[in-house]
């Protein structure tokens, strides 16, 4: 399925070498985080160091949007033990 713009959230492809991913994967456990938080941490860190004012304000919508979400969908969703 495509994405649309009433995605409020969505699956972003990028391409990486299969190892490197598992690599992460088992470091972000490690930290007792997983890849997607990670990814989403970075994501935000770097828009506030390095955004435009546009690009910040993207930020600021998107996190409220989340926050809105969550508070309907009773919170963030429960993350999954791989195996």
């Amino acid at each position: 399925m495509a994405a649309s713009e009433n995605d409020h959230t969505f699956i972003a492809r990028f391409r990486l070498p299969r190892r490197v991913w598992d690599a992460y994967e088992t470091a972000t456990a490690r930290q007792g985080t997983d890849r997607s938080s990670d990814l989403l941490s970075h994501v935000r860190s770097y828009l506030a160091e390095h955004g435009t004012t546009e690009e910040q304000s993207a930020l600021a919508a998107g996190e409220q949007e989340l926050a809105e979400r969550r508070a309907r969908t009773g919170g963030r969703p429960s993350k999954r033990t791989t195996s």
